[in-house]
């Protein structure tokens, strides 16, 4: 006879004392920390221990008791089951506080180096519509909330015949935990309004005309993915992300595209593709145009950059903007540094900087996102950039450093993994005057920085906010050689 699990207890009348990683926040309770989502500090509330750990617990709020006075009414319908915008409920100012201090916290605990005074966050110039993208998944089944699907249960008692809402099909975002299943999105605050009228016709025109919807399990249904772009310019890029199966799709597909073509002119460049995978990633996919053209413009100064539908572009332009302006001063440039640019993308920082130095090389992993970066010097202008494509750590070796030159200069935007190691005894060996390291994530950052430290010191660090209502935040660091 198997031992039955003790019941996780109810903690009543507890106070939430601060903000936690991950949008979390936390109390302690019994020499533990408890980590709480969806609450704020002040807030006086019961919370369920779902699960315990030696050294930690989670819990829920089950009840509210008294709501904290640090707390904002939040302004999405679809706070507290859409994952996006954990921090909706505590005010700006407050957001901005808790990021800086993630910031402070994670150079010194990982990092164990020595720095300087951070600056204070730049906050964003929009809190929001601030997004330029946004990717909606298609699903056969709905996501319920908790209390969708307890009046589903009591109604399929009362009624053999009732048709569950979890069957209806749904466009919106994938929730944790739920793969296969998709929160429906009414209106979504991040992005300018256009586009939630472009993703709910897609869902209207869709069920009036009988399109499946993808069935992540069985790998089956037409429509499985909407990506909606739009730019500083005034252009909007659409990608629809279809499967075709045994008996076609591709009349229905081609329907649905005519239809968003003829309702919205303001699409310039509408897409579309037949997805094989298991998964939703287009970076290995042939994108067909339907109409206009298969990129769109973004504008930073007096520079115009070219986005494809596989570019990466910083998806808060008017921030994006603040942060490259810090990268470009920390850099210090003079008009005679040969920089590179590491992690380049779309060249952005390349072009963004290149008036300032004698030269500057890009290295970026995604070709096509290297011959924008090509493109991107050509029609500004700019006749002092090189760009290659391939693996940062196959690329970025001796050997192509002796060949082009020692960098005066270093700025490295990597992804949240942060640099691989031979990337990062590279740079040590190519010694430049001065790094710039931005980054999306300031733990692989303190990481990095520790293993910097034997050649550079932290000069300066400024974080700034490019996702307000969430917990990520990007940060600046400058680094200058020690002196031998």
């Amino acid at each position: 006879m198997g031992r039955k699990n003790k019941p996780l207890p109810l903690l009543e009348g507890v106070t939430i004392e601060a903000v936690a990683a991950e949008g979390k926040c936390l109390l302690h309770w019994n020499d533990m920390v408890v980590f709480v989502p969806w609450c704020v500090p002040g807030d006086v509330c019961d919370v369920q221990i779902r699960r315990k750990k030696h050294s930690f617990a989670e819990g829920e709020v089950v009840r509210f008791i008294e709501y904290s006075k640090v707390r904002a009414t939040p302004f999405c319908q679809h706070f507290g089951v859409c994952g996006g915008c954990k921090w909706q409920n505590l005010p700006y100012e407050e957001q901005l506080r808790a990021k800086q201090q993630q910031v402070f916290d994670q150079l010194h605990r990982i990092g164990k180096i020595e720095l300087p005074e951070f600056r204070p966050i730049l906050g964003s110039v929009k809190t929001q519509e601030y997004r330029n993208k946004l990717d909606f998944g298609c699903a056969n089944k709905r996501y319920l909330t908790k209390e969708q699907f307890a009046r589903e249960e009591a109604n399929s008692t009362l009624s053999p015949q009732h048709t569950s809402l979890k069957d209806h099909p749904a466009i919106g975002f994938h929730i944790t935990g739920a793969f296969d299943k998709i929160l429906p999105i009414e209106k979504c605050w991040l992005m300018d309004d256009l586009h939630n009228q472009i993703r709910n016709e897609v869902l209207d025109y869709a069920l009036q005309h009988g399109l499946s919807f993808f069935d992540l399990r069985a790998q089956v249904g037409l429509l499985r993915d909407v990506i909606i772009r739009n730019s500083a310019s005034g252009e909007w890029l659409v990608i629809v992300q279809f499967h075709y199966d045994e008996t076609g799709g591709e009349q229905e597909a081609l329907g649905l595209l005519q239809h968003l073509a003829d309702t919205f002119p303001q699409i310039t460049s509408l897409m579309y593709l037949d997805n094989q995978k298991c998964n939703d990633t287009i970076g290995d996919q042939d994108i067909l145009l339907f109409k206009g053209r298969d990129h769109i413009f973004e504008l930073m100064e007096d520079l115009r950059f070219k986005v494809g539908p596989k570019s990466f572009y910083q998806t808060n332009t008017e921030q994006a903007y603040h942060l490259y302006q810090v990268a470009r001063d920390f850099a210090g440039l003079t008009g005679q540094e040969l920089v590179y640019d590491l992690y380049t993308g779309t060249g952005t920082i390349a072009n963004f900087v290149a008036r300032r130095a004698r030269k500057v090389i890009g290295i970026e992993y995604v070709p096509e996102a290297i011959e924008d970066a090509k493109v991107n010097s050509e029609i500004n202008g700019i006749g002092n950039t090189l760009f290659y494509a391939g693996d940062m750590k196959d690329i970025l070796t001796d050997d192509f450093i002796a060949e082009h030159g020692r960098p005066d200069v270093i700025i490295t935007d990597p992804p949240r993994a942060g640099m691989h190691p031979d990337v990062v005894k590279t740079i040590l060996r190519a010694a430049p005057q001065r790094i710039v390291y931005v980054s999306c994530n300031p733990a692989t950052q303190a990481r990095d920085l520790q293993l910097l430290d034997e050649a550079y010191r932290v000069a300066e660090v400024q974080p700034v906010d490019m996702f307000p209502h969430t917990p990520h935040v990007e940060n600046v660091v400058l680094l200058s050689a020690k002196k031998c």
